[in-house]
């Protein structure tokens, strides 16, 4: 069966623009228009992911989020909040709810597509069941998006917490570019081997230059 994924916006055009997009690529696809119905539709469609805004009359995205994380027969949907609004406190709150990615308005159909991909594929990756991860002084909690080092405490932007995370999974274990550009990015976006160098100096900038290795020409490896 094909995923099943619903979308939540307050604006017809953009829900019959996704599920449009959605349906064209063989997704089950359902429709709600507030945090309400997508609460009751979480529990009826019981969807893979849900694609959802965050600024909606009647219940807004992050409560509707909250509430669905907290549900035991809804906790696992994976959830991507949509929204035109770029302040980072939104985004930290959104992560705080449960989300598990952020994109902005306007979507960009190959962005959004190559998102879902890759939070599908880490769904059957079981060393993304853990929602916290340990490695000497540095503890790295999935639900919040957050990173402890040496018990301080701050919150990554997305794409850096991602590599992080996906580093930590397998401490010791070397890393390809070509892995981490495809857990990370997803297959169908193009980025640069340089992109990866600057997350990497960012994260190193925050957690101490002595974690993460590099493996001239191959990757990059989280010591363990």
């Amino acid at each position: 069966m094909p995923p099943k994924i619903l979308i939540v916006d307050d604006e017809p055009d953009i829900l019959e623009f996704i599920k449009y997009l959605l349906e064209r690529e063989d997704y089950q696809v359902e429709t709600a228009a507030n945090g309400i119905e997508a609460i009751q539709k979480s529990k009826t469609f019981k969807p893979d992911l849900i694609l959802m805004d965050v600024m909606m009359p009647i219940m807004d995205g992050i409560e509707a989020c909250r509430q669905i994380k907290l549900q035991p027969d809804t906790k696992n949907i994976f959830i991507i909040f949509l929204t035109a609004r770029s302040e980072e406190y939104s985004e930290i709150a959104g992560f705080e709810a449960g989300a598990d990615d952020y994109i902005n308005k306007p979507v960009k159909p190959r962005v959004l597509l190559s998102r879902i991909k890759a939070i599908l594929k880490r769904g059957k990756n079981p060393d993304y069941e853990q929602i916290t991860l340990t490695v000497g002084d540095l503890i790295i909690d999935r639900s919040s998006y957050s990173i402890s080092v040496e018990g301080k405490k701050m919150v990554l932007p997305k794409k850096e917490f991602d590599l992080l995370f996906l580093l930590a999974t397998k401490p010791g274990k070397v890393f390809t570019r070509e892995k981490i550009l495809s857990e990370v990015w997803g297959d169908d976006v193009y980025v640069v081997d340089r992109t990866i160098d600057v997350h990497i100096r960012k994260i190193r900038e925050k957690i101490g230059e002595k974690l993460i290795s590099t493996i001239k020409g191959v990757g990059y490896k989280l010591e363990d």
